[in-house]
């Protein structure tokens, strides 16, 4: 038993980056599964090579984890910058575990998390205080595997985006709570961009590319780049040009009876198709009636008066 321990500590040191935290990456490569702390469940394995390949593969662990010290039984404690402090009780409604860890993004990324407070998302924590709105973990997935966006595994790559957002805006209870358009991925799916989309267009609009990332505003918001001039302005990235009337046409195609015309008019033209081929089969049918009738029966009836 102590040779297998040694073993494993052995290969995950030579697996582990220079510069991350050996301490912590021994014994959290080993573990597998999730365990049950004080505040919640916490997965505890680390895949080692993916941890080394993501963004943050050169870091320490207490780069994030402030108050962690490399000791695994001492409790977290000690004091944090400012900037990170201020964050942790609106963090920490939606990170239980480790609310210092979220917050610590600020450091690296202090422009975005501005924005992201200044935007519809933002104000539904830091303003709100609710647990549904999206933070950074929701959309780009666990610190410890997040690779750029220009790969295929990203959850913020262009492949991928819509299925990121959709995780929040095609959950009923979220839609009916905050009285958003329901289906919303669904029309964009209808829409002449999400058909090129579904093709695999690498360079159609999604999402982000019309509504931004994390500085989203309402879309009926004075700034909002999907409404008036701001549509315009959006349109003319990818139409040079556009005007007006070219951005008054629906990015999100209407889908059902929120579109009476088409959806009435799609009624109508699969009744009529139905009634064309029920039409022409009865047709059918008849003249072949017909033809049996005559050759069959009206020759018997004929060869018995004769």
């Amino acid at each position: 038993m102590t040779k297998f321990f040694f073993a494993v500590v052995i290969v995950a040191l030579l697996c582990v980056p220079a510069a991350a935290s050996t301490d912590c990456l021994i014994c959290h490569s080993a573990m597998q599964g999730k365990m049950e702390g004080r505040k919640g469940v916490v997965d505890v394995h680390i895949d080692i090579e993916k941890f080394a390949d993501s963004v943050h593969g050169d870091f320490q662990c207490t780069d994030c984890h402030m108050t962690y010290g490399t000791g695994p039984h001492t409790p977290p404690s000690g004091d944090v910058p400012a900037d990170v402090a201020e964050l942790i009780p609106f963090v920490s409604l939606k990170s239980k575990i480790d609310p210092v860890a979220q917050s610590a993004c600020v450091i690296c990324h202090p422009t975005i998390y501005k924005e992201l407070r200044e935007s519809v998302h933002g104000e539904n924590i830091f303003v709100k205080k609710e647990t549904d709105g999206p933070l950074c973990l929701d959309c780009h997935g666990s610190p410890h595997y997040i690779v750029p966006k220009t790969d295929e595994n990203s959850h913020v790559n262009h492949a991928n985006v819509l299925h990121t957002c959709g995780k929040c805006h095609e959950d009923e209870k979220i839609v009916e709570k905050y009285d958003m358009s329901a289906h919303v991925i669904e029309k964009y799916k209808e829409s002449f961009h999400g058909k090129k989309y579904i093709l695999g267009h690498k360079k159609v609009p999604i999402c982000n590319t019309c509504h931004g990332s994390h500085n989203i505003t309402k879309w009926d918001a004075p700034d909002s780049p999907v409404i008036g001039e701001g549509k315009v302005k959006t349109c003319g990235k990818c139409h040079a040009g556009a005007t007006k009337k070219f951005a008054a046409a629906p990015a999100h195609k209407y889908i059902g009876k929120e579109n009476p015309i088409p959806y009435y008019g799609e009624k109508l033209l699969i009744l009529l198709v139905f009634g064309v081929f029920g039409f022409t089969i009865s047709h059918v049918l008849l003249e072949a009636f017909a033809e049996i009738r005559d050759n069959v029966f009206r020759k018997k009836k004929g060869g018995h008066h004769e």
